[in-house]
């Protein structure tokens, strides 16, 4: 064989082993970038639960919550819930919310007038029960002070009007408007009769504060995957994704009969 036909074919199995290790190249790439991406995908899960987590494992942080006042007619183990409706009512939903929580003001939206009608036909009373993931989660304190003034509209007899009004008026969560009190108390001007010196008092004291902390805690250790957690004669009934107003309204008639 000639030293001409020789250097061909050296020059064909280099050329050849160069593009092994080119195309070795590109497939060890490629497998980076799935894995990278898979990386990231299992990331991002974490983070989700990293979210629900902090939600239900974080408290508010606050080292001055002061003794724990409970509100006036607050109701059920510890006196942490806040009712509306009649006492004798067949059936009783239990709601665990947090007043910046944008998921709690979506349920309000859909479901309160239904629990409305139910309440006022004596058929359903709701146990409110108050927490703060968010002020854990995003910083602040909107949540923890928006619910000392609800527990103030309790003292007051205000508390179903209020709550109401604060979820009319719910800032984006980012937004830690509640954390002002004359933000609160303003909103507390729309209630006839509410705003009066004593409600003023409380919410600017943060007369509550430490009730507020405390149903916190119990949130955290009941186990809730998060808020609004919603229980119907102690169904967790929010996490039914065939859950209606409609349905809600047969399934507390249906108890009834």
């Amino acid at each position: 064989m000639s030293e001409k036909n020789q250097d061909g074919k050296r020059t064909a199995r280099q050329r050849l082993a160069a593009e092994r290790e080119k195309q070795k190249s590109r497939d060890k790439r490629r497998r980076g970038l799935i894995v990278g991406a898979t990386v990231v995908g299992v990331l991002g899960l974490a983070a989700v639960v990293g979210v629900v987590a902090a939600n239900v494992g974080r408290d508010d942080g606050s080292e001055s919550a002061g003794p724990v006042v409970a509100p006036s007619g607050a109701l059920g183990k510890d006196s942490l819930a806040l009712p509306a409706g009649p006492e004798s009512a067949p059936s009783t939903l239990t709601v665990w919310e947090d007043f910046r929580c944008p998921a709690c003001q979506g349920f309000e939206q859909a479901y309160r007038s239904t629990i409305h009608e139910l309440t006022g036909a004596g058929k359903l009373k709701v146990e409110y029960h108050l927490a703060t993931i968010i002020d854990g989660n995003m910083g602040g304190t909107g949540s923890r002070k928006a619910a000392n003034a609800a527990a103030c509209a309790q003292d007051a007899g205000k508390f179903p009007q209020y709550h109401d009004v604060l979820y009319e008026n719910q800032p984006p969560e980012t937004d830690d408007a509640f954390a002002d009190t004359g933000t609160l108390i303003k909103l507390a001007g729309t209630v006839d009769g509410l705003d009066t010196p004593g409600f003023r008092s409380c919410v600017k004291d943060g007369t509550h504060n430490g009730w507020v902390e405390k149903s916190n805690r119990a949130f955290q250790n009941g186990g809730f995957s998060g808020t609004p957690t919603v229980l119907l004669n102690g169904e967790n009934i929010y996490q039914d994704r065939s859950m209606t107003p409609a349905k809600l309204k047969q399934m507390v008639l249906d108890a009834d009969r």
